[in-house]
């Protein structure tokens, strides 16, 4: 995560509200994640919390800071080639594969907190926020970092020791007291494990960035639901679908993270 530079000032968001999202309107119908972002941080910056959740289309999201490799912008033309397009992300971490059976959450709002002493507590909501999804189905999933998976962080959320979701944010000056943030997750929920790891793989040597990834260090949120079910939880089958849906819902119900 980290901030850029100041933009230009919006309606003041009085600093004693908390707001519930709403869901973003006229999303990009072709799953762009770079078009989702810029279409939530700019109706955030006029001051409303907004969601969007949408399933995967296959390529990659990488942060800017990959654009320091010598072979990159040819490692993205060959990878386009393949139907595998390159996208570049606000927020930092490692390169992350997108493909069917992964599900995006992102959520931006107006704040007058700031990122130092705000970040910790954003990463815990939005945690919160799908361990209380994943807990519908039976799933018990914890943050932890887990070796060997890609963009591993401390705030991952794990099943049994196995990444199934990653998470995200990135802060952007609004005004001189007010901070636009993007807070985003990724879910595995029922996506093909061996072929977005070998994908990663493949992309990380073409830039020789040494970076290695197993596909043992991830797991589907859909093979976690066999686990009991909590007193007023359900059992179904778990579809990427089902998981927009739910978290479509859980976002529309929760309030700004800080």
């Amino acid at each position: 995560m980290w901030a850029a530079e100041s933009h230009h000032a919006a309606p003041m968001v009085e600093p004693s509200v908390r707001r519930p999202f709403t869901l973003l309107d006229g999303a990009p119908a072709d799953s762009d994640g770079v078009a989702i972002e810029q279409a939530l941080l700019q109706r955030a910056a006029e001051g409303v919390a907004v969601a969007h959740v949408w399933e995967a289309t296959p390529g990659f999201v990488v942060p800017a800071s990959y654009k320091r490799f010598a072979r990159f912008e040819a490692a993205c033309a060959s990878f386009a080639a393949q139907g595998l397009p390159v996208q570049l992300r606000c927020s930092g971490g490692g390169l992350v594969p997108q493909g069917p059976g992964m599900v995006n959450l992102s959520l931006a709002w107006r704040t007058h907190a700031a990122m130092g002493s705000a970040a910790d507590a954003v990463y815990t909501a939005l945690c919160r926020l799908l361990q209380a999804s994943a807990a519908t189905f039976g799933i018990v999933a914890t943050p932890q970092a887990v070796s060997g998976s890609f963009c591993d962080g401390r705030y991952n959320l794990a099943v049994n020791g196995r990444k199934v979701a990653g998470t995200a944010q990135y802060w952007r000056r609004a005004s001189a007291s007010e901070q636009i943030v993007l807070a985003h997750a990724c879910l595995l929920v029922d996506a093909d494990l061996d072929t977005l790891t070998r994908h990663a793989n493949a992309f990380e040597a073409e830039i020789r960035s040494d970076r290695v990834y197993r596909s043992d260090a991830i797991t589907n949120l859909a093979r976690g639901a066999g686990g009991p079910v909590p007193a007023g939880g359900t059992r179904r089958r778990i579809t990427p679908p089902h998981v927009v849906r739910l978290l479509q819902q859980s976002a529309s119900s929760s309030m700004v993270l800080c």
